[in-house]
């Protein structure tokens, strides 16, 4: 699959990869399926999951996460796309273990290479749940 460049059909091909890498994504989460999320990356690909966050692999992360979710009803926006790069705004509203819960908000900024696999990622995210809970 070529995505940039020749006759044009490159850019309904990263149109199509970067709705993939959505809806996936918002299926993929509500069912905690870390293999269907983790196909959506490039081998070695640089997923940093928050601004103030390090990176790490995906499959590390997902693993963290999930294991500390019970539930997650995710909702992504179209993607904007311009050549390899897209961004994806999303919400979700997730279950802990703990019994707390999250809402969440953010936006996934995404490299693809030519095989449409995500080469980078990185997230910026805000918990609405945390600022409603703070005191004043």
């Amino acid at each position: 699959m070529r995505l940039v460049g020749g006759s044009g059909s490159g850019d309904s091909e990263m149109r199509a990869a970067a709705r993939r890498w959505a809806t996936t994504w918002q299926a993929a989460w509500a069912a905690h399926d870390q293999t269907a999320i983790a196909a959506l990356y490039a081998p070695g690909a640089h997923f940093q999951p928050h601004a103030f966050r390090p990176p790490l692999p995906v499959e590390r992360y997902l693993q963290q996460v999930f294991d500390d979710e019970v539930a997650a009803d995710p909702h992504f926006d179209e993607p904007v796309v311009d050549g390899r790069r897209a961004a994806v705004h999303w919400r979700a509203t997730t279950r802990l273990r703990d019994s707390t819960t999250e809402d969440l908000v953010g936006v996934s900024l995404l490299t693809f290479d030519d095989r449409g696999l995500v080469t980078e990622q990185r997230d910026y995210w805000a918990d609405g749940a945390a600022g409603l809970n703070a005191s004043d």
